[in-house]
């Protein structure tokens, strides 16, 4: 099967209204699935987590009108109160801070890539992950062309606002690693995590796109891998008040879903169980990446497939040594051409979903 394929146009308003309106039965769904998962996973119950999300709604409305408006669009066009197209769009804030400090341990997998023009086979510069997290989300693929600035076309959750994984008309790419630290605190109201994806994806060079990430604090830590053609690429390892900035090593970057040096920037991460598994991903993918001399988009696309430490693997399955609160599987699975202006996504694990092919852009910005 294809993810669900919008192509938005208009203020970030119209586009919010045109999303939930297109995505209404996913999105109540997201909801649904959302907050039992807040209960079972982190011990929230609904009450507590809409508290959380008013504040980070007031704060957004203040101080981000644009992805405040997007929200209230996709609330009014889906039927659903505000409140709760809040939680969703903070989902990350609310979790990953109960995954770093609270009772939960972070569990998901995504493990990212870039390599450079001097490894891939037809000299263009490409980056892109698997996205492993709850089996039954229901995501979509976005093509949104504001009024002015670059169209972008990005993977996002129904009812989340943008995209988080994706690139635009001016060759800037993003991909994205879950990672949590005793740093994080939920209370701090600064830029949260899918607003700040947006944000990067809206920016037309690449010193600007960095800046959304390295700019002012954070909530809480993640990892972005920023890139844009014809061969700039840096990978941004995030906590409320460090960055940590790793760059290309012969020509390829691999990363998961921890901090390669946490001591270096003053900071300290919970290992877990489940740590080894990130590990595993990102040294497997380095192997995958360093085996061949030049990279073709058909190694990539493979790569993305691997079963290496199965079902722990990059391309990641139920483990059945898990209960099924405990269940994550590579929903999709990305590889983008930020040379060629391309992207080939799979809608599910793609050992068994076909990767899609996707062209958006008429033109380079």
């Amino acid at each position: 099967m294809a993810l669900p394929y919008l192509d938005l146009k208009g203020s970030p308003f119209e586009q919010g209204l045109q999303h939930g309106r297109a995505l209404k039965k996913d999105i109540r769904h997201n909801l649904e699935l959302y907050f039992e998962r807040f209960k079972t996973e982190v011990y929230l119950e609904r009450d507590e987590v809409l508290r959380r999300a008013a504040l980070y709604l007031d704060a957004i409305k203040k101080n981000h009108p644009d992805y405040y408006a997007g929200m209230r669009g996709v609330a009014e066009g889906a039927g659903v109160g505000l409140l709760e197209v809040a939680a969703l769009n903070v989902r990350y804030e609310i979790l990953y801070y109960e995954f770093g400090v609270g009772e939960s341990q972070a569990q998901d997998g995504c493990t990212a890539f870039a390599v450079s023009p001097g490894r891939s086979a037809d000299g263009h510069l490409y980056i892109g992950q698997s996205w492993d997290w709850i089996p039954n989300i229901k995501g979509a693929l976005v093509r949104s062309e504001p009024p002015d600035g670059p169209v972008s076309l990005a993977f996002t959750e129904a009812g989340i606002f943008g995209g988080k994984i994706g690139l635009n008309s001016a060759g800037v790419g993003l991909c994205i690693n879950g990672m949590a630290s005793l740093q994080d605190d939920w209370t701090n109201l600064e830029l949260p995590f899918h607003a700040r994806c947006y944000e990067v994806l809206q920016q037309t060079t690449f010193e600007a796109a960095k800046a959304v990430i390295t700019d002012g604090l954070r909530p809480g830590s993640a990892n972005f891998l920023v890139a844009q053609a014809p061969d700039k690429v840096v990978n941004l390892e995030t906590a409320p008040k460090a960055v940590n900035a790793l760059g290309f090593g012969g020509g390829v970057l691999s990363h998961a879903n921890h901090f390669v040096d946490p001591r270096s920037i003053g900071l300290a991460e919970i290992e877990n169980e489940f740590w080894q598994y990130s590990c595993a991903r990102q040294a497997r993918m380095k192997e995958l990446l360093e085996s061949k001399l030049k990279l073709s988009r058909d190694d990539l696309l493979g790569f993305m497939r691997d079963h290496a430490n199965h079902p722990n693997s990059i391309c990641r399955h139920k483990d059945p040594d898990f209960g099924p609160e405990e269940h994550y599987i590579s929903v999709a699975s990305v590889v983008m051409d930020l040379s060629g202006l391309k992207l080939w996504i799979s809608d599910g694990p793609p050992c068994t979903n076909d990767f899609r092919s996707y062209e958006p852009f008429l033109s380079r910005l």
